[in-house]
């Protein structure tokens, strides 16, 4: 049984509405995604995308939600 902690990575950057620092989880398996999350902060919905490049996460984007 694969543990799905295996192929997490935790990913830290800045709300684009209150400028903390947070966290979040990424799936490190299938090339990346795209989805809207609240700040835990602020609870502001940020639209954060990321991609997959050999099994790391790459190009994390964090943008205000429309």
């Amino acid at each position: 049984m694969l543990s799905t902690m295996e192929f997490e990575s935790e990913v830290f950057f800045y709300c684009p509405y209150c400028a903390q620092q947070i966290s979040m989880l990424f799936e490190e398996l299938y090339g990346g995604q795209s989805y809207i999350e609240d700040c835990e902060v602020c609870c502001n919905p940020i639209e954060v995308s990321y991609e997959i490049d050999e099994g790391k996460v790459v190009n994390v984007s964090a943008e205000r939600s429309m």
